[in-house]
């Protein structure tokens, strides 16, 4: 897809809002943020993967049990009163947790409780939606029935899938059905909870619509060994008899990490994939492209060959490249999509043969100006070097804060780079708004600002750190931090550089 227009707009998580319930949601909070960006004349709402997290997994957007469920902890209970599904006097006493930073187990608990009473309401007044949940379960039925069998299994195991009893494990089809049955109230709840999830982002969603906002999802490219995706179809995984991985994933040394980082996902059998037409692929695209307006493709580079570890192995630092049939994956990607919206994060080690695919389908790429100041003139993320069908960002949620990379990582060589190519020094305070006009100065397309740069924040206000499993994606903006006059001056710039 070529971008012919330029735009901006603001990288920030859903989880990020504020609301009186532990975590951003789907409720007022985020209808306020949309319309904060239509005022401050952006076109684009960035947020990280929907898809469901858990406390196993350190909360991470990028480690689902699904890649099509919906992360329930967003439902936002003021909808569910106006919805008539809660009684207004059980919100009083759910508004007592953080603001700042999510706690995810004491949400967790709160969102579980909230969802289950909403449910008891729900079978009530059945009839008043009974067409509506029908439909929703009809349309969805190629992920929905497994995902709730999974999570109803689940809980009531108390384990991993791998872990389950055999006939459960290899999915014996009396097994399942047996279950189906005995475990019909559990399983309804979870689809009652996909259902509401669905629902508030679809009113979301159209309400960004009314006020000309695009919104850039992001699809991670691996899924984890505890989910139900892995579980439904083991076969386009490399496991073994007992449904284990032969091989995880990773990625050799970057950036981010000396050593490598060790993801631990399993690896895809892109054989047994591109024997099945790639269909699992294209579902999950498909899936996706219906929420969002723009879809980044995470670890682009996995697309044409992805490093493989041994699971026995400790340190990615023991993996190896192997490639895929990317061309056949590509072909049959824009055969089924003509032009899709995709962007291509292809930052890290990027070689030739991932170019020549950028290239060849006109897949916009990414331009990180945190990346930009170190080496020569030619550095590719340099604004004078950037391509006008590309994406320019400050920073993104695996980075840190373009004023905690000015203060604590950047080496004085780097600033005086970018002291020269400014023109001039500048402060911790007024940093990142220099990187942000470059950004918006660029001749890229698109340009993305992450809500930590707008603000000004230094580190403590970053959302991730790669390579470190523990505290990360819990950052959240306050009231009082949307009210701050940053989004006029964003305003004002985005007009200067004709990104309105």
């Amino acid at each position: 897809m070529v971008m012919r227009k330029r735009g901006s707009g603001i990288l920030l998580h859903v989880t990020s809002l504020p609301s009186n319930f532990g975590i951003g949601d789907l409720g007022p909070w985020a209808f306020k943020f949309a319309d904060l960006l239509s005022e401050a004349r952006q076109s684009y709402w960035n947020i990280l993967p929907l898809t469901p997290t858990s406390m196993e997994y350190g909360n991470s957007p990028y480690k689902a049990d699904s890649s099509f469920a919906g992360n329930t902890l967003l439902i936002s209970p003021k909808l569910l009163v106006k919805e008539k599904f809660l009684p207004d006097w059980l919100l009083n006493s759910l508004q007592d947790l953080p603001s700042k930073r999510v706690d995810y187990k004491a949400v967790s608990e709160i969102k579980n409780q909230i969802i289950k009473k909403a449910y008891e309401d729900f079978r009530q007044k059945i009839r008043d939606y009974s067409s509506e949940f029908e439909t929703f379960c009809a349309e969805n039925s190629n992920w929905l029935d497994d995902y709730t069998l999974y999570k109803a299994l689940k809980e009531e195991i108390g384990k991993p899938w791998y872990l389950w009893p055999p006939h459960l494990r290899d999915r014996e089809e009396g097994a399942l059905e047996e279950k189906k049955r005995n475990l019909k109230d559990l399983i309804e709840l979870q689809k009652f909870a996909q259902f509401v999830f669905f629902r508030q982002w679809r009113s979301l969603k159209e309400y960004c619509m009314s006020k000309r906002l695009s919104v850039i999802g992001d699809l991670p490219f691996y899924v984890s060994l505890d989910s139900s995706d892995v579980w439904a179809h083991p076969e386009i995984f490399k496991l073994d008899m007992e449904k284990r991985p032969k091989f995880v994933s990773g990625v050799p040394p970057d950036y981010f990490s000396d050593s490598g980082q060790l993801w631990g996902d399993p690896v895809y059998d892109w054989v047994r994939l591109a024997a099945t037409h790639f269909e699992w692929w294209m579902d999950r695209i498909e899936h996706s492209l219906k929420l969002f307006d723009m879809l980044r493709l995470d670890h682009f580079r996995g697309f044409i060959a992805y490093w493989e570890v041994p699971s026995y192995a400790e340190k990615a630092l023991n993996g190896k490249w192997v490639e895929i049939p990317s061309e056949v994956f590509f072909n049959a990607l824009f055969s089924r999509f003509p032009d899709p919206p995709l962007i291509a994060e292809d930052l890290g080690f990027i070689t030739a043969e991932v170019r020549e695919v950028i290239k060849k389908y006109d897949i916009p790429g990414m331009k990180v100006l945190l990346f930009a100041f170190g080496g020569s003139s030619d550095n590719p993320y340099l604004p004078h070097n950037h391509l006008r069908n590309a994406v320019v960002l400050t920073g993104t949620h695996d980075t840190n804060t373009v004023r905690g990379w000015y203060t604590e990582e950047a080496t004085q060589e780097e600033r005086n780079m970018l002291f020269k190519y400014i023109g001039r020094k500048t402060s911790k305070e007024e940093v990142s708004w220099e990187l942000i006009r470059l950004s918006m100065i660029s001749v890229a397309s698109l340009s993305i600002i992450p809500m930590q740069d707008v603000l000004s924040l230094g580190s403590e206000s970053r959302m991730n750190r790669p390579a470190i499993s523990m505290n990360n994606w819990e950052w959240r903006v306050t009231e009082e931090q949307f009210g701050c006059d940053a989004f006029w001056r964003l305003r004002e710039m985005t007009e200067i550089f004709g990104r309105y």
